[in-house]
């Protein structure tokens, strides 16, 4: 169990750091990189949490969040994010994955698909609602109004043709698509990985 719990923190925080050294450079006028490393974290929750259960998934997910905030740290010395990012950030990650956690436990005694899907939909959801509007709602001026994030909360077409909505609005809609879609893709290695653990054990 101990080599497991540390191959997976080591997997959270490569996939942590990853994501945000990725975040930086952007993929077009919605998404960054990051975007498409970060939604692997919810793979290895849930591998973790099948194998070695929702408390070793929780140590996991901290592992995650402590190399987080030492991003967020090491960018803030080269001023790359903000208060409000780094917040919003260790806040969404922390609360969406715990959930996720939860979720897959209460579902894990079902189809072996429904735990990792329905778990990282919630937990995707949930990252996406308190990421965006903690970084850079209105609504949270509050948090640091030196920050200044009226670019964000410029009124634009949703995505680029829908009705207008705040630019992080279609920010928002644009990281949740992906997260949707690779927490369908994700099913292919987590289906393959715990195939490949049964083997070992037999």
């Amino acid at each position: 169990m101990q080599r497991g719990m540390i191959l997976g923190a080591a997997a959270m925080t490569l996939i942590v750091v990853a994501s945000n050294i990725l975040v930086q450079h952007l993929f077009n006028d919605w998404l960054t990189w990051g975007a498409f490393t970060y939604p692997f974290a919810f793979l290895v929750t849930d591998l973790t949490n099948k194998t070695l259960g929702a408390a070793t998934a929780r140590r996991v997910v901290l592992a995650g969040f402590v190399a987080g905030v030492a991003c967020s740290f090491v960018a803030a010395g080269f001023d790359a994010t903000t208060f409000r990012i780094a917040l919003g950030s260790g806040l969404a990650f922390l609360s969406a994955q715990l959930l996720d956690v939860s979720v897959f436990d209460r579902l894990r005694a079902g189809s072996w698909w429904r735990a990792p899907l329905v778990s990282s939909l919630f937990g995707s959801a949930v990252d996406t609602l308190i990421f965006f509007s903690v970084a850079f709602s209105s609504a949270f001026a509050f948090l640091d109004p030196a920050d200044n994030v009226s670019w964000a909360n410029a009124a634009t077409p949703l995505l680029g043709a829908g009705p207008e909505a705040p630019l992080w609005a279609s920010l928002a809609a644009a990281d949740f698509g992906v997260k949707l879609a690779l927490a369908l893709v994700a099913l292919v290695p987590f289906r393959l990985a715990l195939g490949l653990l049964r083997a070992a054990r037999a």
